[in-house]
């Protein structure tokens, strides 16, 4: 095939000493070529892939990354690399003979702090991802073995340039800059091999790991608090920062919210003073420099979350792979954070004033909530429900409050609580209080509908007396032949 054979000649000339801008040109075909599996068939053989390692400064003999011309042949190695381990298994298999995924590591430990070469950081990360995502065996050799883990946090860091204030937390420049494309596009590969990486940790076992985890849960904490270049690639960044928490053991995500500094409680304080006195009792407020703040805690990022998951509901479609991530995590958090819950509880589920509209009726956070309880996509209306439920401590007269019976009965069935009652889990007793407005209408709320229904006139109210002894005798003359049937029926199986 004419094809194969021209992939076989551009390997012989890379083989060779030949000028860098003959060898970008060369590699930029075999880039093209590489997108056809047929033609990989006969030229994935070990000697060829060595040729791109060496190509792309992957040898363990290469120390430094010095020479700028060669750069761009890097990047079209790796870009190559790329192609040819994804769509040949010949090439996947021969990645784990040659230990590809140890050589990535070094090269971006070579580069790691260097930001002008986030092309070639940016495509090892991306064929690290590719190797992870294929060979499951890669996984715990980069988690355990390659030290992975740390490696590709400091890779974020170094995109994000963070500097830490404390432990676990780092100094957010609101007014900055965004990111750079460069830096967004390696930030979100590093992210997705993180993922991989971290797909089966639900489990902290050893201190050291619950450090990691802490550490890589605050670098995304800031990551959720900063932008890309565009709308669409801050959303990419933070659906990616969103897949990667739901891997983080919940035990560690109480590093998404810090308390206060000294100068912000200062400013809490002035802006409390600040409020109307019937304001004052609400814990949650809005400081000058917009940082979002409950109950004395930094809630910026909880609410980053809060907003990009009503973003994807207003979507409307796929509902399964864009919004049950984010949702999954906002109530594994809920559940076991009392702080995190309290804040979305205020957000989500406000004190009830005004019930004279059907919960699934509306513009809030709570209608759009409850329309997907009934959604078509079991998994979808399973965990809008189960949000709300766990935002309600999972008393079931407090879910019905604000979804009504209609709504709700999907998710009391499937847990046996159509009777009342509350789950398994233990929440903090803090009491609900109702509205004025909630505890006046509630007599005549419709618990199906869950809001406030006219009460129907009386149809007797309007008939003469003609019709309602007319209507009487109806009604004592079907009685009778009910009483009638009834004997006839009871004869016949006397008879019988």
């Amino acid at each position: 095939m004419l094809s194969s054979k021209l992939c076989e000649g551009i390997f012989k000339v890379l083989v060779k000493d030949v000028p860098t801008t003959c060898q970008v040109s060369c590699l930029e075909v075999l880039r093209i070529l590489s997108r056809d599996k047929k033609i990989l068939v006969p030229v994935t053989t070990k000697e060829n892939m060595q040729i791109l390692l060496r190509l792309a400064k992957l040898n363990e003999s290469d120390d430094s990354l010095e020479k700028v011309s060669e750069f761009p042949v890097i990047v079209e190695s790796l870009k190559c690399l790329c192609n040819i381990v994804f769509n040949s298994q010949m090439a996947q298999q021969l990645s784990l003979e040659l230990n590809l995924a140890a050589k990535l590591c070094n090269l971006l430990r070579k580069c790691k702090d260097r930001k002008f070469i986030n092309d070639i950081k940016c495509f090892d990360l991306r064929l690290l991802f590719l190797l992870s995502l294929l060979h499951t065996d890669i996984r715990s050799q980069l988690r355990y073995e390659l030290q992975g883990l740390p490696l590709l946090t400091q890779i974020l860091e170094s995109a994000f340039s963070i500097k830490w204030t404390d432990e676990y937390e780092s100094a957010i420049d609101h007014n900055g800059p965004p990111l750079s494309p460069q830096e967004t596009d390696c930030a979100i590969e590093a992210l997705k091999a993180l993922f991989n990486v971290t797909v089966d940790s639900w489990k902290v076992h050893k201190e050291s790991d619950s450090h990691q985890f802490r550490v890589m849960a605050a670098v995304l904490r800031h990551c959720l608090l900063i932008v890309g270049p565009t709308e669409d690639k801050t959303e990419e960044l933070h659906s990616n920062a969103v897949n990667l928490l739901s891997n983080v053991p919940v035990s560690c995500l109480d590093v998404l919210i810090c308390p206060l500094t000294h100068e912000e409680s200062a400013q809490e304080a002035t802006t409390l003073d600040e409020l109307p006195s019937d304001k004052t009792a609400e814990k949650e407020t809005v400081l000058k420099n917009n940082t979002m703040v409950y109950n004395g805690m930094n809630m910026e990022a909880i609410h980053v979350l809060l907003n990009f998951m009503e973003k994807r509901i207003d979507k409307g479609s796929s509902y399964r792979e864009g919004l049950t991530p984010v949702l999954s995590l906002l109530t594994e958090c809920s559940r076991a954070h009392r702080n995190i819950r309290k804040f979305l509880k205020d957000q989500v589920l406000p004190p009830l004033r005004d019930v004279t509209n059907r919960p699934e009726v509306g513009s809030t956070v709570r209608n759009k909530l409850v329309r997907l309880m009934t959604h078509v996509d079991l998994g979808v209306k399973q965990i809008a429900a189960e949000f709300l439920f766990v935002l309600c401590k999972e008393r079931v007269d407090s879910l019905l409050k604000y979804t009504g019976y209609g709504n709700a009965a999907g998710l009391l069935a499937a847990r046996g609580l159509l009777a009342g009652g509350r789950g398994d889990n233990w929440y903090s007793e803090d009491e609900d209080t109702d509205t004025e407005e909630y505890k006046n209408a509630k007599p005549n709320i419709n618990l199906i509908t869950g809001h406030l229904e006219e009460p129907m006139p009386n149809p007797i109210d309007e008939m003469t007396e003609e019709q309602k002894e007319y209507e009487a005798m109806k009604l004592v003359n079907m009685l009778d032949k009910l009483s009638r049937r009834a004997k006839v029926k009871d004869l016949h199986q006397d008879g019988g």
